[in-house]
């Protein structure tokens, strides 16, 4: 039996998941690890920690499976995005803690790119819209805030990366004294894609971007295809040599994980936020409708890229009522509460806590609740947070398709999800219903380190193309729409008054 080990290293948690040929989970284990919050707005990790508990699952699934590591073809690595570590390629040590993808520190410095009047370039090369989010200035806080970190870069001595880079390197012998002149220093097209440095037309690190954020290019490294060997494991660490042939963010990689691999396939994954993608093949396009784009997961050196859309708080929100109005006592519970009612009675909730994100960006937003009456109670509220999640997926997918229509792309058919939250049945119900278009569930849910099996796979030739994989993708459940257009179309009316109300002027 061929068996791939995916590493699933996330913002709260690392993860191992060990699948066999067919994409089948064989064994998993998992392991949170501490946020640092140094002062408001700012989140960081231990970069060492991240990679110790990566490590200690990778041991600890192939254990439980009882598999020997010979056994494994390849091991692929999806990672939470955007988050930024930098180290010495000397000592192997990281010179500050990761700065992770929602930490806010860098907004002076993109507050100062807007002024210099450089967003549209940035979007014009990277897709991205200037942000906080984005590594490019993360990276930059760093060099200009670390004692000697400049004067070091200018020796040749530091090293950035996204968390896959920093994996790969401790993989291939970063760890050690003895290996570290082997350690390959690597990433993939989709995660730089995230940093607002990767020009995302010819695949390569821009010059003029580099320039304008005062960033040296010998920080930076190999850019590759998502499926292609990367580097092989020291055998010490997991007791064979195996190849490293798959990397992709966590977004991009659920969305191959999902098999849409066709431009007009679109995946939502509902977690804390959701975060929905819609291929769009070789068609660059900027987005009109408040989305960004990035490069897809890629199994060539061809540019293929994505619409991407964010929402901020959506299973979030459902904790929110567990923890802050006390409603029930575990999260599941949710779907009861909400079913003792039969609608939301007029009830509208718009969870704006962290501000709005895609399609809106209103930062200034607040959470609301609207159309309470003496009728109204916990249930209705309940309900009408569980649809807020859908109403704000509606939206997102609603400015992709207003994108897809100018850029003459194939209208969106049906919707494939994953996340947590996928398995509430109510919630996808409701979601088919606004958007008028099936909502499919797949009997694998974990796609995000699926994605990262199959990339790995491809390259290694466990898997013969794409075709496999989509023959490999299989329904769980479809959910069907049962309202009318008309019906979804006056939902959405009052979703927007509700959003109305939540930014004060």
């Amino acid at each position: 039996m061929n068996y791939i080990l995916a590493l699933d290293q996330g913002t709260s948690s690392s993860r191992s998941i060990l699948f066999d040929a067919r994409g089948q989970v064989v064994a998993m284990a998992q392991q949170e690890f501490a946020q640092i919050y140094p002062q408001p707005g700012w989140v960081e990790h231990d970069p060492m920690v991240i990679w110790q508990t990566q490590l200690d699952t990778a041991r600890q699934v192939l254990a439980k499976a009882g598999i020997d590591a010979k056994a494994v073809r390849a091991l692929g690595i999806t990672n939470q995005r955007e988050t930024t570590v930098v180290w010495s390629r000397v000592t192997g040590l990281p010179i500050y803690n990761a700065i992770v993808w929602q930490d806010r520190r860098a907004e002076p410095a993109c507050a100062t790119l807007r002024a210099q009047g450089k967003a549209g370039q940035i979007q014009i090369k990277t897709g991205l819209r200037v942000d906080a989010y984005f590594s490019g200035t993360k990276l930059q806080w760093i060099l200009d805030n670390v004692p000697g970190a400049r004067q070091q870069t200018a020796q040749g001595d530091l090293l950035f990366g996204t968390v896959d880079s920093w994996l790969v390197w401790q993989l291939t012998g970063g760890c050690d004294a003895q290996t570290r002149a082997q350690a390959v220093h690597t990433t993939d097209v989709s995660n730089a894609s995230r940093t607002m440095l990767f020009n995302v037309h010819d695949n390569q690190w821009d010059p003029d971007l580099l320039n304008v954020m005062g960033i040296p290019a010998n920080l930076l490294p190999k850019v590759k295809p998502s499926s292609a060997l990367f580097g092989q494991v020291q055998p010490a660490l997991l007791g064979a040599a195996i190849p490293i042939g798959g990397i992709a963010g966590d977004q991009q990689s659920a969305l191959f994980g999902q098999a849409c691999f066709q431009p007009g396939m679109v995946k939502n994954t509902y977690g804390t936020g959701c975060f929905m993608l819609m291929h769009t093949g070789s068609k660059f396009q900027t987005s009109t409708n408040g989305l960004i784009t990035s490069s897809a997961a890629q199994v060539t050196t061809q540019p293929e890229y994505v619409l991407e859309g964010s929402v901020f708080v959506a299973g979030a929100a459902v904790q929110w009522l567990r923890d802050g109005l006390h409603a029930f006592p575990r999260s599941t519970d949710v779907q009861a509460l909400a079913e003792s009612v039969p609608d939301s009675g007029g009830v509208m909730v718009v969870p704006a806590f962290t501000g709005l994100g895609a399609p809106y960006w209103k930062p200034e937003a607040r959470g609301s609740i609207t159309g309470l009456t003496r009728g109204s109670t916990l249930a209705h509220i309940a309900r009408a947070t569980l649809e807020s999640i859908a109403f704000q997926s509606a939206a997102l997918l609603q400015a992709m398709q207003r994108d897809a229509t100018l850029a003459g792309t194939v209208a969106v058919t049906e919707l494939r999800v994953d996340g947590g939250a996928c398995v509430n049945n109510l919630l996808m119900q409701f979601q088919a219903d606004l958007l008028g278009i099936p909502v499919i569930r797949p009997v694998v849910t974990e796609t995000t380190a699926l994605g990262a099996a199959y990339l790995a796979g491809l390259s290694t030739g466990v898997f013969n193309g794409l075709d496999e994989l989509s023959a490999q993708w299989r329904v769980e459940r479809r959910f069907e729409p049962h309202e009318s257009p008309r019906w979804a179309a006056e939902q959405m009316a009052r979703w927007d008054h509700a959003v109305r109300q939540t930014v004060l002027d």
